[in-house]
């Protein structure tokens, strides 16, 4: 497998720097990482981002998740394994990821779900992190960025 290009980020002079501040910037609230690498694997899913898929399972390793956890993030719903509140940050994260699968869509039983579970700043900062994860599921997709490549 060959990309078609260089990843955007790395050919628009400041991109990558604003990309990964903005990353940076949305985790910076009182949400688990390991629950944006949870929402980020599975809007990568979705997305067929190769890359992201690759490297937000890795990261969820490093932070010491299991495998179990890890494989079943594409079926959460029908997995034993999440806490009420990783669910709901599922839940916003397929919502968000899928926009144009429903005429409302982000709804409001999946809003306030999330709601119950994160204060204004952490829904802020889940909503920030999957439109950030989305974007470069976006980008890797759009150019076939190769999982395990360098960058």
């Amino acid at each position: 497998m060959k990309a078609r290009m260089t990843n955007p980020a790395m050919i628009v002079p400041d991109a990558m720097k604003s990309l990964l501040a903005l990353g940076k910037a949305a985790t910076k609230a009182d949400v688990p990482p390991v629950t944006h690498a949870l929402v980020h694997l599975r809007s990568s899913q979705i997305n067929g981002c190769s890359v992201c898929v690759d490297m937000h399972s890795r990261e969820l390793e490093k932070e010491g998740e299991t495998n179990e956890r890890i494989f079943a993030v594409a079926a959460w719903r029908e997995a034993p394994y999440f806490s009420d509140a990783e669910r709901a940050a599922l839940a916003l994260a397929e919502s968000m990821t899928r926009l144009s699968d429903r005429s409302d869509p982000v709804p409001d039983d999946v809003w306030n779900e999330a709601a119950r579970h994160y204060d204004e700043q952490a829904l802020a900062s889940l909503v920030l992190s999957i439109a950030t994860v989305n974007l470069w599921n976006r980008l890797n997709a759009a150019t076939r960025q190769v999982a395990g490549g360098q960058w």
